[in-house]
């Protein structure tokens, strides 16, 4: 069995790693660790209740290196740089959900699966990728990689729930504030996944791309849906730009491809690591709308670490899952 320590147990992030790999065959879950008081899980949540006999408290990396085999990082941006050089050093893989090492260097592996499967396979330290790159990027691919979307035309358009922005209470995510007629913008063509997603996507066109992102905070709990606009060099149908799609994916378990005529909603990949595919394609615009939808906490988060931790260790793509 391997032994799996999480790292930010008590955030949104962290909860869902913990429902996931209870379900997973091939690991036991050996480490807890949040900036709490000593809790028992089932104290944190009580679903968990006779499931998992652990308590969470404020370890230190060097103490849940000593008693697991990886360490998911489910952590706040800048802080999974402190504890990643300790749990390296003592010979752990890392899956960092943070945003900390998303931007390309030498020692760590962006884990996107459909894009870097055979890498991570012998990756020790995987940066995971964030929700809304994780849909815009997918969404992209199969264009770009094929040299046919106008690398300067690129509208992104994202709406998350707002499980997204974390656990941390602001005025900003109350009820009050967003349950009723509540539909916003917010960091306009500013937001921190930005450089990850033009550092993809440019990697996948050979061409520098800046994209145009607008993200927007939906009063639902979970999910994202993005909806993005290509202009293309080449005027393609629906038919022919799905069928690129259906090529590209071939084999790509967690990627589903919808029919001509179908677009995807987030409440049909809930709590799944699926991402949902739609296309519409307008020849006479030079134009290609791609829409997705994935579980921001799943496929966004939580699943996929789960899926490049499948892929590090030899399991199955999609166990647990």
């Amino acid at each position: 069995m391997l032994k799996i320590g999480i790292m930010g147990s008590s955030g949104f992030a962290g909860e869902e790693l913990i429902k996931i790999l209870l379900a997973h065959p091939e690991v036991k879950i050996t480490a807890l660790a949040a900036k709490i008081e000593k809790t028992h899980v089932s104290k944190m949540y009580p679903w968990a209740n006779g499931m998992l006999d652990l308590d969470s408290y404020d370890m230190s990396a060097e103490e849940v290196g000593k008693i697991t085999d990886a360490v998911f990082l489910a952590l706040p941006h800048k802080v999974s740089m402190d504890f990643t050089p300790c749990l390296l050093k003592q010979g752990k893989k890392v899956i960092d959900l943070s945003a900390d090492f998303r931007i390309k260097n030498q020692v760590v592996l962006y884990g996107l699966p459909e894009l870097y499967r055979k890498d991570i396979k012998d990756a020790g330290l995987i940066a995971n990728p964030g929700c809304y790159p994780t849909s815009i990027i997918l969404g992209c691919a199969p264009l770009l990689k094929n040299k046919i979307a106008d690398t300067d035309y690129i509208i992104c358009d994202s709406k998350s729930g707002v499980s997204g922005a974390g656990r941390t209470p602001t005025q900003a995510l109350m009820f009050t504030e967003i349950a009723v007629n509540s539909f916003r913008p917010y960091k306009v063509n500013f937001h921190r996944h930005m450089p990850e997603i033009d550092q993809e996507l440019s990697s996948l066109s050979g061409a520098r791309v800046e994209v145009n992102f607008t993200p927007h905070l939906v009063p639902m709990e979970r999910g994202i849906l993005s909806t993005i606009y290509l202009k293309v060099a080449k005027k393609i149908n629906t038919k022919e730009a799905l069928k690129m799609y259906n090529d590209f994916y071939k084999g790509e378990y967690f990627v589903r491809v919808l029919e001509e005529g179908v677009l995807p909603d987030t409440k049909n990949v809930a709590r799944s690591n699926f991402c949902d595919i739609g296309i519409k394609a307008f020849p006479e615009r030079s134009l290609v709308v791609v829409m997705t939808a994935i579980d921001n906490l799943v496929k966004g988060a939580s699943g996929q670490a789960v899926q490049n931790m499948n892929i590090m260790y030899g399991f199955e793509e999609k166990l647990g899952l």
